[in-house]
């Protein structure tokens, strides 16, 4: 099975960026779209970004749009989500998680994707 690991979180301050990592492994990669997810405190696990399998199509949250960029570097295996203008609510938990179908446009649901990483926590202080 493909295995996602997500770097780069800790503790930020607000107005400040962070970028973080998603590396996986498999050589089918570039096959599938990638996804970014959050889950804050008590709350549920929600939609953050997301990369079509070719890399041409992003999508992101309401709540993300403008500030957050998603991308992803085929040749490392790596997808990124580069976090700038953070909030004190985007403190969460961050997973990457891979779609469930090669060579498609992703949804935003969780339950179509079915391999997540362990995830990454995100501090943002006032």
């Amino acid at each position: 099975q493909v295995q996602l690991v997500e770097t780069g979180g800790g503790l930020v301050q607000a107005s400040g960026s962070v970028r973080l990592s998603c590396a996986a492994s498999g050589r089918t990669f570039s096959k599938y779209a990638m996804g970014w997810f959050r889950q804050a405190p008590g709350k549920e696990r929600e939609f953050v970004a997301a990369i079509s399998w070719s890399g041409d199509y992003t999508y992101y949250s309401e709540s993300v749009k403008g500030r957050f960029t998603i991308s992803r570097d085929n040749a490392k295996n790596t997808v990124y989500l580069q976090m700038n203008s953070l909030k004190p609510e985007d403190t969460a938990v961050y997973y990457c998680a891979r779609y469930g179908v090669n060579y498609a446009v992703p949804t935003i649901r969780l339950n179509d994707y079915p391999s997540w990483g362990q995830g990454t926590q995100v501090t943002v202080s006032s």
